[in-house]
């Protein structure tokens, strides 16, 4: 089975995928979720405005938003690499559908990318129309990141494709390591969703020498008020300090399972090389995140932790294989 083609185009779009997910992360951070006020395009044009005269009729035909070049040119340019992304999937799909007849190639997880992608277009719109609206936000990053992790995925199935399945001891700790690090990612994107990054102040406590309030039933509302503005946040200061709280108990979990998952991998030489950057990555994460909340959570730092977030799953997933590849019962 010739799959050098499509391999080509996954490893493309794995790496565009990345590419999306910290450039949205940094769409986020930079508070240009609302650059452009419409969808698909900004301010009426493919475009954001730049001269002088496109930002006066910006202005004059979007009374009362506020025409910020600089954050619209980068929800444009998200939206862009959003779109080619798109563009790789849909033709990994259509050289599925002409591969369908052949044995052992992966069909069914090129559509299920091209629907996943396709609902990530949705989630694109509903972000701006519902004026970041949190559960839209999250699920948009949720979408992101099984993007990425099923381009991996059909990667390793293109590679292996011709290979027989192996049954793997220790898989469940690898799964659930998966499953933990992408829970801790949504929590922290929920946790910027709704700007709760800023609502404690000690690194251990929440404020130091007082008892906070934790408002967990106003903090994990799923709220869908879809005529309020959610940029800045709307929840009280105990909601958004009860989010904050869960993600730093979240932190110690997946250190727990990461740590797991690694001494796991330690056992067999090839997988031990990705084992101890995982526990590297692992430690600067945890500072990162602490800084972050001794420092004010200043815009460079919560990116440097939101790409070291993605750094640990690209890590563990790369963990996964190659201990898949090696420990396995014949």
């Amino acid at each position: 089975m010739n799959t050098r083609r499509p391999l080509i185009i996954c490893y493309l779009a794995i790496v565009l995928a990345v590419l999306v997910i910290l450039m949205g992360g940094w769409t986020r951070i930079m508070d240009a979720g609302l650059g452009c006020p419409d969808w698909p395009g900004c301010f009426g044009q493919m475009t954001a405005p730049i001269s002088a005269a496109h930002i006066a009729e910006a202005q004059q035909n979007f009374a009362g938003v506020e025409v910020d070049a600089a954050k619209g040119w980068l929800e444009m340019i998200h939206r862009y690499m959003a779109s080619t992304l798109g563009l790789l999937i849909l033709l990994l799909a259509v050289i599925a559908w002409q591969k369908r007849r052949e044995s052992g190639y992966p069909v069914g997880l090129s559509l299920f990318l091209l629907v996943l992608v396709v609902c990530q277009g949705v989630f694109g719109m509903w972000t701006v129309t519902l004026k970041l609206l949190p559960p839209v936000v999250s699920g948009h990053l949720l979408g992101g990141l099984l993007t990425l992790t099923m381009l991996i995925l059909l990667a390793g199935k293109l590679r292996q494709s011709a290979k027989p399945a192996k049954v793997v001891s220790g898989r469940w700790i690898m799964r659930l390591a998966v499953l933990v690090l992408f829970m801790q990612i949504l929590l922290g994107g929920w946790t910027s969703a709704n700007y709760a990054g800023w609502a404690c102040t000690h690194w251990l406590s929440c404020v130091e020498g007082q008892r906070t309030e934790l408002d967990f039933r106003s903090g994990f509302s799923l709220s869908f008020d879809i005529d309020q503005n959610h940029q800045g946040g709307t929840l009280s200061q105990p909601a958004r300090a009860a989010i904050q709280m869960t993600h730093r108990v979240g932190a110690l979990v997946v250190m727990a399972t990461m740590f797991l998952a690694g001494a796991l991998a330690l056992r067999n030489s090839a997988s031990r090389t990705p084992a101890l950057i995982l526990f590297t990555l692992l430690i600067v994460q945890i500072f990162m995140g602490g800084a972050n909340v001794v420092y004010g959570v200043p815009t460079w730092l919560a990116w440097l932790h939101h790409v070291g977030a993605v750094s640990l799953l690209l890590c563990l997933l790369w963990l996964k294989a190659r201990y898949e590849s090696e420990v396995h019962y014949e």
